[in-house]
């Protein structure tokens, strides 16, 4: 097995090598001068289980170009199998056609990864389940609720917690997390979006009156869906709100936006490389998912089961 890491999550990469105790591949993963994406390895890989560790995040064209060229790289190489390890899945929110002449992108990303060379992809909270069947190779989309339900156990445990959904589409994975919290109550907030990264909260549905409240999300980019909700939490007398979110695009103004917000704290992953303003933000504290990535990656390579670690 030999692990390659991309440019976008360094950090995350050698920490997810560090947890299997082995050194990543040596490469070099560079641009030319007209940006063109050049990978070359560094070490043999004929007949090896290689993992490639590439987020796609931003700059996201630029992180896929990346990956799709490390995996041709390596398919040229003669690896045996290429996983594709993205703990971050770009495009994954344009996975339907919401509006006539419009595309499904995430679809689109699937075919060229395929298309790639690569065997299997490994991603965390995918933004819809269904993004699985865009894949005609093996999938598995691992969940952060674990990790998520510890530290809130650790660091809220005392309090009545109430876990909430920002909308009415996230409910599943509100409920999965409730259900992990002793089955504490769950609420939703009823939001109406006019138009792409703007939205309105219009209803709580459920009683938060005195309650802790966790509003649990996959992504966060702008950020104004949250920190609205955080609001409307407040005023429907909650006691304090914390938010925890998967993967942490936190783009344009998102962090001041968190910081002058009634957030009591964001709690996302390193599944996306924190940005200067993320890392020195005192609202915004981050969990590591190396563990789990590495441990699927682990028994991706024995070939034992990667869904027994929710178990």
């Amino acid at each position: 097995m030999k692990i390659l890491s991309g440019n976008s999550n360094l950090p995350l990469a050698r920490a997810i090598a560090a947890y299997l105790e082995m050194p990543l591949t040596e490469a070099s993963v560079r641009r030319f001068a007209d940006e063109e994406v050049f990978v070359e390895i560094h070490e043999n890989v004929r007949g090896e289980d290689v993992f490639v560790i590439q987020s796609t995040g931003y700059p996201a064209n630029d992180n896929l170009m990346e990956l799709l060229i490390c995996i041709d790289a390596l398919k040229r190489a003669s690896a045996r199998r290429i996983t594709a390890v993205i703990p971050y899945f770009g495009y994954a929110r344009q996975d339907r056609k919401p509006g006539p002449r419009t595309p499904i992108s995430a679809k689109l990303v699937a075919n060229l990864i395929t298309v790639a060379g690569a065997d299997r992809v490994l991603s965390v909270d995918l933004h819809a389940g269904q993004i699985q069947g865009f894949f005609d190779i093996p999938t598995d989309n691992l969940y952060a609720a674990p990790v998520m339900a510890a530290d809130i156990q650790a660091r809220f445990g005392e309090h009545q917690l109430m876990v909430v959904s920002p909308d009415v589409g996230g409910v599943v994975r509100a409920r999965a997390l409730a259900k992990r919290l002793d089955n504490a109550p769950l609420a939703i907030v009823d939001k109406r979006r006019e138009r792409p990264g703007e939205s309105e909260v219009m209803n709580i549905i459920g009683n938060v009156e005195g309650r802790f409240c966790i509003l649990i999300d996959d992504i966060v980019d702008s950020g104004g869906t949250l920190c609205n909700a955080a609001q409307a939490l407040k005023n429907a007398g909650a006691v304090d709100v914390v938010s925890y979110v998967t993967h942490g695009v936190l783009s344009g103004g998102a962090v001041a936006r968190v910081n002058n917000s009634a957030l009591k704290e964001l709690v996302i992953t390193d599944s996306i490389q924190a940005t200067e303003a993320v890392a020195s933000s005192d609202r915004i504290r981050s969990l590591s998912m190396a563990s789990m990535i590495g441990e699927a990656i682990r028994r991706i390579a024995d070939e034992s089961s990667v869904s027994s670690l929710f178990d």
